[in-house]
């Protein structure tokens, strides 16, 4: 199973190397990773498969959420079938 995860907040310095920690303490595989920085505006997609993932999905879900809260960011982490049919046209 795979999973999007999306990062949007003020551009600072190891977002992507703290997101990415927590995911490969829970066995979460990155598989693509795609970020762009508009004027100090980060924003990040992630796509990861976590089907050996050590961790219930909503437990990752909700550990990427406090640590958004805690550096100002919004994360959030989604099944990749629910962000494709969101994105559906």
């Amino acid at each position: 199973m795979k999973v999007i995860i999306s990062v949007i907040g003020k551009d600072t310095v190891g977002i992507l190397a703290k997101v990415s920690t927590v995911c490969a303490q829970h066995n979460a595989n990155i598989l693509e990773v795609t970020q762009s920085v508009l004027q100090d505006v980060f924003a990040m997609t992630m796509l990861a498969d976590i089907s050996d993932m050590t961790v219930a999905f909503t437990e990752l879900s909700d550990e990427l959420s406090a640590l958004g809260d805690k550096l100002g960011l919004s994360i959030r982490v989604m099944h990749e079938d629910i962000f494709n049919s969101m994105h559906r046209i």
